[in-house]
């Protein structure tokens, strides 16, 4: 079933044609990717789908009924709102009775009116299943970790914390299709992979751009790429993509070799035959024009060659001993000692806001230790990639932003190139080296800092969420470059294919100041920490049967609340019936035993049994009740 269709769409955006012509559709059941060059127009292409931008030319439909949830990387909100009425604002009719439900039983002493109104809400949110509603609305709150911070206003919030509530949002609405424009950035490990479950499991049909290669080859079965106003779709995940990219581009490489070599040859025929048009055979000239097109079209795949010259590294890199740092009364490293070494590998990995950034800015020298020493080796020259592009100035040309850094630039085989030169091996050519810094889209931001950050010859190369907007092929090549890379690496980073590929050992992050090293890549942590909570999993299991086996202790009744919630509310109602439930049966098998008519062994003992544990049950369950009803 067709959910959504887009025919003709033509859109240019800063004089550069994003769209020409495309025809897309999205039916039920499929889970696409959008992948493409770094300013092709994937998230423009979203919006218009979405409905948030116009196309110049072209028409988009969404069936009727059909609910459409988009979350853009820009995460607007309103400011003026806390997270918790931006998460429902002109939305959910079950929040609304919630609320409603809440303000009166905040309220206390209410009238005989608003008691009949608060028991018709309480029937109302029955029928509705609130309850599980909230207790959804808590568990995204909590894996996006925004728990706690429901009543604070969003336009106190950090750029990422915006991004996650605007994906709460957009998660809560359970739409038909889901829109997603690089939902895995500012989340943690923990809650990609929550995420990834999650979408996989209750999300049909699905609409992402996104560099995270393994989340595409986990949740997607099609991928569409967007390049030069065109789209491509290949009906498969993220590995099947890569294979029958890889014949496509062998085959239309082949054909453009073909075609040089032909082109050569005619040309050679042009020449030599004489001036006056008319006298060469019409179909060669045709045939040699034909040629010409075809043999001066890009190559298929033209990839960065990032080879700059490196600094020389000494014995000594960056010694850490007994490394102590506080942020406030917040505990952020704790006696930490290693010693890097030329040439090491090292990932990053934690829950945000356990330190991983004041870590680095350790390392920079933009914090102070509390105690403790960091000694950097004479001829250790660190280069910092970090998640903030403060030093682009919008107002400057990309050709002046690079220039400012080298003019010239030798690379790793000694030879000079200009910084113009440069740049068009970063896929910048001189057109768009004209760029204000302003117009660019993110991912092209983003490649601007990193060669501004390799120009200036780090043998330290620290990089924090390096894959962050990036499109695949600049993911690609940015790894072939740091595993030729001489110098020390380390990463901060959530992307697990990133990890996989270039960390010899990581630093885990535990919080508290905790820092263990495990020796692997994520992968290989990752399942030492499945087999770990399996074994402890285990070991609960027979911890519990050995309690089973202890005289069990009289369970007192906690201390009562002022209140009860609104799932104590229900949970009081559904007492009442069970205990009515339990006590008919308890005396339906008094009877049973009384008459004595039952003479079959097994079954007289099923019915002993089952007597003494529905009293058991009825003890506890009115114990509950008692101490409810007294709350309520």
């Amino acid at each position: 079933m067709n959910y959504l269709s887009a025919e003709n769409l033509h859109k240019t955006l800063n004089h550069k044609n994003l769209l020409n012509g495309v025809t897309f559709g999205l039916n039920h059941g499929e889970k696409v990717a959008l992948v493409g060059p770094n300013g092709a127009g994937k998230s423009t292409f979203l919006k218009i789908l979405s409905g948030k931008e116009s196309a110049d030319e072209g028409v988009v439909s969404v069936r009727k009924d059909i609910r459409l949830g988009f979350q853009d990387q820009q995460s607007q909100l309103e400011e003026h709102l806390s997270v918790f009425e931006n998460l429902f604002h002109a939305s959910h009719p079950t929040v609304g009775k919630i609320l409603e439900y809440d303000f009166l039983l905040e309220r206390g002493h209410l009238s005989e009116k608003e008691e009949v109104q608060l028991q018709k809400l309480n029937e109302e949110l029955t029928r509705l299943d609130a309850w599980a509603f909230e207790t959804r609305i808590r568990e995204i709150l909590g894996k996006l970790h925004l728990q706690g911070m429901e009543n604070q206003l969003a336009g106190t919030l950090s750029g990422g914390q915006k991004k996650r509530v605007a994906m709460a949002k957009v998660l809560l609405m359970e739409p038909d299709i889901l829109i997603l424009d690089e939902p895995t950035n500012h989340l943690d490990m923990e809650a990609i992979e929550w995420l990834e479950d999650l979408i996989s499991r209750r999300f049909h049909t699905i609409l992402m751009v996104t560099h995270d290669r393994y989340f595409m080859d986990r949740v997607c079965n099609q991928i569409v790429e967007l390049q030069d106003g065109e789209i491509t779709r290949y009906k498969g995940g993220y590995t099947y993509y890569l294979e029958k990219r890889t014949e496509i581009q062998e085959v239309r490489n082949a054909e453009i070799n073909k075609a040089q070599n032909r082109y050569r040859r005619e040309l050679d025929w042009i020449r030599k035959q004489p001036k006056a048009r008319g006298t060469k055979a019409k179909y060669r000239v045709d045939a040699f024009e034909e040629t010409k097109e075809v043999a001066f079209q890009k190559t298929a795949e033209t990839n960065l060659q990032l080879s700059v010259k490196q600094v020389r590294q000494g014995g000594k890199v960056l010694n850490l001993k007994k490394v102590n740092f506080r942020l406030g009364d917040k505990v952020l490293l704790k006696d930490f000692t290693h010693l890097f070494s030329p040439g090491e590998r090292v990932g990053i990995i934690g829950p945000n806001g356990v330190g991983k950034t004041s870590f680095i800015r350790l390392l920079t020298g933009e914090n102070t230790q509390t105690t403790g020493d960091i000694d950097r080796g004479e001829n250790t020259k660190i280069g910092y990639y970090s998640q903030e592009s403060d030093e682009l100035r919008n107002d400057k040309k990309v050709i002046e932003m690079v220039s400012e850094v080298a003019d010239v630039i030798e690379m790793a085989n000694g030879s000079k190139i200009s910084a113009s030169q440069f740049l068009t091996q970063f896929h910048f050519p001189p057109p768009a080296q004209q760029q204000k810094i302003g117009t660019l889209s993110g991912g092209e931001r983003r490649r601007v800092q990193l060669m501004m950050t390799l120009l200036r010859n780090p043998n330290f190369l620290i990089l924090d969420e390096p894959s962050n907007d990036f499109d695949i092929n600049t993911l690609h090549v940015m790894e072939e470059f740091l595993l030729d890379f001489p110098g020390t690496l380390l990463i901060v980073s959530h992307d697990r294919f990133l990890l996989d590929k270039l960390a010899e050992h990581l630093f885990v992050f535990e919080g508290n100041g905790i820092i263990k090293d495990f020796p692997g890549n994520y992968t290989q942590w990752k399942w030492a920490e499945e087999e770990k909570a399996e074994l402890a999993a285990q070991e609960k299991q027979l911890e519990n049967k050995r309690n089973a086996l202890k005289p069990k202790e009289e369970v007192k009744p906690k201390a009562p609340t002022q209140k009860l919630s609104f799932k104590e509310r229900q949970e009081l109602e559904n007492l009442e019936t069970e205990i009515e439930k339990m006590e008919a049966r308890k005396a339906e098998i008094g009877l049973s035993l009384e008459a004595g008519t039952e003479t079959d062994h097994q079954k007289l003992n099923a019915l002993i049994t089952e007597l003494g544990y529905v009293s058991k049950q009825l003890d506890v369950k009115s114990m509950r009740w008692l101490e409810l009803s007294e709350r309520a």
